[in-house]
């Protein structure tokens, strides 16, 4: 029996025959590393403005794909992502499904994606996320998330929304799921409030996100390519 190479969450293991392998099929075994694949996925929140400069910090890094709700739209300059980051929306969601066996969006993305990164998270995907609801792309790529993968929210709302408790009701929800926080800061607000709510800068999303993934690789021996 010819080796074979099985790969399941980003985990890369071979099956051993017991007879000698050649080296065409050796080489097949041991396929040269990747880059990480980062989902990265934009809310409804005055913070998405800075959706841009987030995927180019991460584009340094690892291959991204970009999802955006509609209101996210709002905030979001497309000209200011990366010319190589493909951006999903809901008008993408069926627009290639015409019958059973065709591709669904949100589970092609769910199984590219080595990690989901939402940010800006708003108060209303929160609350959907929280309450298992999947009515966009977005919360249906959530829904049927494989959360044995890294999975990171960067919550922006207001200081009164942020200390809601309905707030706190989810966050310890999804934290539950394994759900990872990078928890929003006090700073002047978009709506002129002075408070807690802001949505983490992106350098500090894409350094938590980044070293906690270079921190499991090391631990699972995960094969990833590192940029030089």
């Amino acid at each position: 029996m010819n080796d074979h190479l099985r790969q399941s969450g980003g985990h890369f293991w071979g099956m051993t025959s017991s007879e000698p392998a050649s080296p065409e099929i050796e080489q097949q075994a041991n396929p040269a590393p990747r880059r990480p694949r980062i989902l990265l996925a934009a809310s409804g929140s005055v913070a998405a403005i800075k959706f841009g400069n987030l995927c180019h910090g991460f584009s340094e890094w690892a291959e991204v794909k970009a999802v955006a709700t509609r209101a996210s739209l709002h905030f979001i300059d497309r000209a200011s992502l990366p010319k190589d980051v493909i951006l999903y929306t809901e008008e993408d969601e069926w627009s290639t499904w015409n019958k059973v066996g065709d591709s669904v969006l949100h589970i092609e993305l769910r199984s590219w994606a080595d990690i989901l990164v939402i940010a800006p998270l708003s108060a209303n995907t929160l609350g959907k996320i929280a309450g298992g609801l999947c009515d966009n792309l977005l919360t249906c790529i959530v829904r049927a998330w494989d959360y044995s993968k890294p999975f990171f929210v960067a919550p922006a709302m207001n200081t009164l929304m942020w200390k809601n408790p309905f707030t706190e009701q989810h966050i310890m929800l999804i934290d539950e799921l394994g759900v990872s926080l990078i928890p929003p800061v006090t700073k002047r607000l978009a709506c002129g409030d002075y408070g807690n709510g802001a949505m983490a800068e992106p350098s500090v999303i894409y350094s938590t996100v980044r070293l906690f993934f270079e921190s499991r690789v090391q631990q699972s021996g995960n094969i990833v390519q590192q940029p030089v």
